[in-house]
C-alpha cells in the first residue's frame, strides 16, 4: 500500500447511501484460477471453529484468491498504530501494527451507488450481533419487515448478515448505520456486492475483533 492512496481518504465520511450490510450472492470464484496449494498454517487459520457460539464451518480457501488470505505485510505509510485502513480499490483492510508492519485482510465492498470514504471511529463492536435492516431498505424490500427494529431485528446466527462479529462505523458521535463485519459467503472477498458494508471471512472478523479495541481509528479510501 502507498502513501499517496492512504492520505486520499482524509475527507470526512461520504455517505451515498443507507446501509443495509447484505446481500444474497451466487457461490463462486472470483475468477477462474488453478487450485492453489493450501500450507498447513492457512488450513488451520481457516479451519472450522466449533467453540464458537455458532460453531463456524471451514473455508473453502479455493474459492478465495490467495492474495486475499489473512497475512503480515511492511507498512511505511503516514497512519498511526492501531488505525483501520479500508482501501476500496484493492480489496484490503489493513490494521496497523508496530515496528512498520500491518495485519491484511482480504474484504467484499459496496456495489456502485452505495460507495462510502473518509474518517471514522469504531464506537463500539460486539460478538454474534443482532442485524437490523433500516427503514431505507425495508422499503425497497418489504420482505425485510419482519426483521425490522420494531420487529426486534434479526438474531445472531451463520445466517444472519453480520456473521460472527461486528465493528460500529461512528462519525462525530453518529452512527453511520456501516459496520466491519464477518460473512459466511467467503467466495465474495475481493469483489463489491455487499449493500454497502466492509464484509470479512468469519475466521477473519473474529481475529480482527480481537486486536481491535472501541475507540480505534479507521481511514476508508
Amino acid at each position: 500500500m502507498n502513501r499517496r492512496q492512504l492520505l486520499g481518504g482524509a475527507g470526512s465520511l461520504s455517505l451515498l447511501a443507507l446501509s443495509g450490510c447484505t446481500t444474497t450472492t451466487p457461490e463462486q470464484a472470483l475468477e477462474p484460477q488453478p487450485a492453489p496449494i493450501i500450507p498447513g498454517t492457512y488450513a488451520t487459520m481457516y479451519g472450522p471453529m466449533p467453540g464458537e457460539r455458532f460453531p463456524i464451518p471451514a473455508v473453502d480457501l479455493n474459492k478465495v484468491p490467495e492474495r486475499f488470505w489473512r497475512r503480515q505485510v511492511d507498512y511505511s505509510g503516514p497512519h498511526a498504530v492501531g488505525t483501520l485502513i479500508v482501501d476500496t480499490q484493492t480489496f484490503y483492510l489493513h490494521l496497523i501494527h508496530e515496528g512498520g508492519k500491518a495485519m491484511r485482510y482480504g474484504v467484499g465492498l459496496g456495489r456502485a451507488g452505495f460507495s462510502w470514504s473518509g474518517r471514522g471511529v469504531i464506537q463500539w463492536k460486539q460478538a454474534w450481533p443482532k442485524w437490523t435492516p433500516p427503514e431505507e431498505m425495508i422499503a425497497r424490500e418489504p420482505d425485510l419487515e419482519k426483521w425490522s427494529a420494531r420487529n426486534g431485528g434479526m438474531p445472531p446466527g451463520l445466517d444472519n448478515p453480520l456473521g460472527a462479529r461486528a465493528l460500529y462505523i461512528f462519525q462525530d458521535g453518529e452512527d453511520t448505520l456501516y459496520r466491519i463485519h464477518g460473512s459466511p459467503e467467503y467466495w465474495t472477498i475481493g469483489r463489491a456486492v455487499s449493500s454497502g458494508c466492509v464484509r470479512l471471512m468469519n475466521q477473519d472478523i473474529i481475529d480482527l475483533y480481537s486486536r481491535v479495541p472501541s475507540g480505534s481509528s479507521l481511514v476508508v479510501v
